[in-house]
């Protein structure tokens, strides 16, 4: 059952460090009304990007360009990019500002509005719906018209639904780079049927 009376993550939530905030992000809601259509993902895998100091993330050493603005912008606003030229993949702002530091959501449980989601993807399988970075962002109707957005303004949001306990997180490197691609960044929910790749360690 969805709480449609559910706040949305708060500011302060997403201005701390940004393993806390992917952490913190584990089994909350991800809300969209992209396109008039709502669709209700629950976050099950994400990926923390420390900044400057983190030589996969898109603002290692401070890197500046059109593309990468809304990495130095307020907590808790989207950074959307497009990835090999093919899909978007989503990230929430985390954070000083002008650290750099984002998590980018990889993959979601199917909640809501399924019907939309298939459309989109052009699928009926609920397992390939949201199992990636770029089939969520297509699911839920994300594009670049949410970069630089505040998320709680935004047509996509996150509103917190129950409350994930330590031992239910499976920590592992993250996937798909080859820069610090050892780091222990990547967050799953244990044993969840919904992540993009099987879990790594605890």
């Amino acid at each position: 059952m969805i709480d449609e009376r559910a706040a949305c993550l708060p500011v302060p939530f997403f201005r701390r460090d940004a393993i806390q905030v992917a952490r913190g992000l584990l089994g909350a809601l991800l809300v969209s009304r992209c396109g008039g259509r709502r669709t209700v993902g629950r976050i099950v895998e994400v990926e923390a990007y420390l900044g400057a100091v983190d030589p996969a993330s898109h603002a290692y050493q401070y890197r500046h360009h059109a593309q990468n603005e809304a990495l130095y912008g307020a907590a808790g606003s989207w950074y959307v990019y497009l990835s090999y030229g093919m899909h978007w993949c989503a990230n929430l702002v985390a954070g000083r500002p002008g650290e750099g530091a984002a998590i980018l959501l990889r993959a979601l449980e199917p909640m809501a509005g399924l019907p939309a989601m298939r459309r989109r993807r052009g699928v009926t399988h609920e397992r390939l719906l949201c199992a990636g970075p770029g089939r969520l962002t297509q699911a839920l109707g994300i594009s670049r018209t949410l970069d630089r957005r505040p998320m709680r303004t935004s047509l996509v949001h996150v509103v917190r639904d129950g409350r994930i306990r330590p031992g239910e997180i499976v920590v592992g490197p993250r996937i798909g780079i080859t820069r610090a691609a050892d780091w222990p960044l990547r967050f799953t929910l244990r044993n969840s049927p919904w992540l993009s790749r099987a879990a790594g360690k605890t």
